[in-house]
């Protein structure tokens, strides 16, 4: 029972210090250099991939919604056709 206590210590012990030190800064770094002679092409080199990714979503939804419409209006229709043929109306 004390060796599986210990053994779940240390892994506990080493999980929570990898994570304290992937949260240390790199050695070289000692404050923050803003990014200002990047060209303006290479800050954010996935646009066009995330325009496209957007506009696909945008477009796959209005799809979707157009065909909830359309079967939406094919079964008020059948509903208006049985109401019609009630005998009681």
């Amino acid at each position: 029972m004390s060796l599986r206590r210990l053994v779940i210590a240390l892994t506990a012990f080493v999980l929570i210090s990898s994570s304290a030190m992937a949260l240390q800064p790199p050695a070289g770094q000692s404050e923050f250099v803003p990014a200002d002679s990047v060209p303006l092409s290479d800050q954010l080199p996935a646009a066009p991939l995330l325009i496209t990714a957007y506009a696909f979503v945008w477009i796959a939804t209005m799809v979707y919604v157009w065909s909830i419409w359309r079967r939406l209006n094919k079964v008020e229709d059948e509903m208006r056709a049985l109401a019609q043929k009630l005998p009681g109306r």
